[in-house]
């Protein structure tokens, strides 16, 4: 079966074909972060219309870089939450109304199932079970998985996602945006020995996470020093550091109460370098190993979208003629295809 899969549920349109034999066969992709980029942040009704003008015509252009018609797609997956409500109902109505057109089932999927299953886009993935970090601009979630749609929510933040951290402590400091790629890029020349921020709730049992104090200690840092260019890429380590052990550390405390030995990392905050490197060690720590997609599968994209409804589609599962999409959508609510 030749799935289509939509992603617009915030700031990236994406699509992509993936065969259930063949595997990935074409993916395309178009970045907003030039409509948002004055604004240091998503707007919601821009990220709409945006979806609105690219998603037809980036259609077009998958079709044609996969040298099919649209008679050889069998199914149509689409990002039906959580997300901007907006933009999500641009790629749900879209995606549905294909799927009637064309007279081939649809099915939502659930943007975080979409990123959790991205590593297995990859030529060695990973077996179930295994421990997996959702670490995005919206979400930070440990997650127990054995199986697609068996899911268990071992911690989450409480406040700011570590994602959303990074985009605001970018703001604060005038580093531009989306913020995780600017902070990682100063945190680069940053020096590791002059400030120390807090490692926030590692001290004490659980697996929860909060990270909006970190953006106010590196706003109350950089009202102490000053804003010359080495106080920004100062603070800018000792902020990633923070994040990168606090993840760490986490995630060491997840495999031992788990058990297990295999880490996924997902979620456009999975592409940091540093991350990824204090991860592998920490899995390799526990005798097991760490997976990755790829980094241009760690932000939204078609192609986890595409593979995920694949699944379902193929175990079954189809959506009614209603379009419904979810601001909000707990990923435990999932039922295994």
């Amino acid at each position: 079966m030749l799935v289509l899969g939509i992603e617009t549920s915030c700031d990236e349109t994406g699509l992509a074909l993936y065969d259930s034999e063949a595997g990935l066969r074409a993916h395309v992709l178009h970045s907003q972060v030039a409509v948002h980029a004055e604004y240091g942040g998503v707007v919601p009704e821009l990220a709409s219309r945006d979806h609105v003008r690219k998603t037809l015509p980036l259609l077009r252009r998958l079709l044609d870089e996969a040298g099919v018609g649209p008679e050889a797609v069998g199914g149509v997956a689409y990002t039906a939450g959580p997300g901007l409500i907006g933009a999500l109902l641009v790629g749900a109505s879209i995606g549905r109304s294909l799927a009637w057109a064309w007279g081939v089932p649809a099915v939502a999927v659930h943007h975080m199932e979409g990123h959790l299953l991205a590593p297995m886009l990859e030529p060695d993935p990973p077996a179930f079970p295994f421990v997996a970090l959702l670490v995005s601009g919206g979400h930070t979630q440990l997650v127990r998985v054995d199986g697609v749609g068996r899911y268990r929510i071992l911690g989450e933040s409480l406040d700011d996602a570590a994602g959303e951290a990074f985009d605001k402590t970018a703001k604060l400091l005038g580093l531009g945006y989306p913020g995780g790629p600017a902070v990682a890029r100063e945190a680069e020349r940053g020096d590791p020995g002059r400030f120390r921020f807090p490692r926030p709730m590692t001290d004490r049992p659980g697996l929860d996470f909060s990270f909006s104090g970190l953006k106010t200690f590196a706003l109350n840092t950089l009202q102490e020093v000053g804003a010359d260019a080495g106080s920004r890429a100062d603070i800018s380590r000792a902020f990633q550091d923070a994040v990168v052990d606090t993840l760490a550390i986490k995630c060491r405390r997840a495999l031992q109460e788990t058990g297990l030995q295999r880490l996924v990392i997902a979620g456009g905050v999975g592409a940091n370098a540093a991350l990824r490197e204090r991860l592998a060690d920490i899995a390799a720590g526990a005798g097991g190993r760490v997976y990755y997609p790829r980094p241009l599968f760690c932000t939204d994209n078609g192609a986890m979208i595409a593979y995920a409804g694949c699944v379902r589609l193929a175990a079954g599962q189809r959506e009614p003629l209603a379009i419904e999409a979810r601001a909000r959508w707990p990923m435990e609510s999932l039922e295994a295809p």
